[in-house]
């Protein structure tokens, strides 16, 4: 067709194929990254950079999830990053935490779209994170709120899935669509994240004994504490204690 060749003679004649990325640099509110296939950045712009509180690309190209967020929240990134891979389609308007101005973990929405080499081959995923007022304020958004807020409150035992639906003010049935269409999480599961979250962040920031802290975060014993920690991290607790204090 004449548009397609005409649109394709375009993008092959210009210059920089990276030129594009311009547009987001002008685009306050909007932070626009690209990660490759094992999840590492490779350009971001520089509203992006400021959440992230670095100060040029050169710190951000190489870096993985990790380096700027809690690992469970890293985790909950990348198996989305690879839903996009791995299906070769888009991912759009998914309500996820991320850094707000004071660099503390709100709701934003996240659009993740397939990136691919010149056979077709996705190599990697591009997308935006924004917010949406008008989403913000809708009531299946605060209820979702309400049940993390309480799971955070409560991360000190184990809730039950019906704890957490009254707290949110909904059936248990209800909660669980609403937790699925928004953060592509179970009850139980957004319930055993947290948990693990507040660990992962005791285990950095005190010397409480590993035993203690999986106690003080509703597991029976260190043993269950470490199966689910590492299933969601990768690594063990002390592991984990040890790579980031180091």
């Amino acid at each position: 067709m004449p548009s397609e060749r005409l649109q394709a003679d375009f993008f092959a004649r210009m210059a920089d194929p990276q030129a594009v990325r311009a547009i987001f640099e002008h685009l306050p509110g909007v932070f626009f990254f690209v990660k490759d296939a094992q999840g590492r950045h490779i350009a971001a712009n520089s509203e992006t950079f400021t959440r992230f509180d670095i100060e040029s690309e050169d710190e951000l190209v190489g870096a993985m999830d990790e380096k700027f967020f809690p690992a469970d929240w890293a985790k909950a990134f990348r198996e989305d990053d690879q839903q996009v891979i791995r299906s070769g389609k888009p991912l759009i308007n998914r309500l996820e935490l991320w850094y707000n101005e004071q660099r503390n973990l709100d709701w934003f929405l996240t659009t993740k779209l397939p990136v691919r080499d010149r056979r077709g081959k996705v190599i990697g995923v591009m997308g935006i994170t924004r917010r949406d007022e008008d989403r913000m304020r809708h009531y299946d958004v605060r209820e979702v709120t309400a049940a993390v807020q309480y799971a955070r409150q409560h991360c000190g035992r184990n809730l039950t899935t019906a704890e957490l639906a009254r707290a949110a003010g909904v059936s248990e049935r209800h909660l669980h669509r609403l937790l699925r269409t928004t953060l592509g999480l179970t009850p139980h599961e957004l319930l055993l994240r947290t948990r693990i979250q507040s660990a992962a962040e005791a285990l950095v920031r005190t010397s409480t004994p590993i035993s203690e802290i999986a106690i003080q975060h509703g597991f029976c014993d260190q043993s269950a504490f470490t199966q689910q920690f590492r299933k969601r991290t990768g690594v063990t607790p002390r592991q984990f204690r040890v790579r980031n204090r180091g």
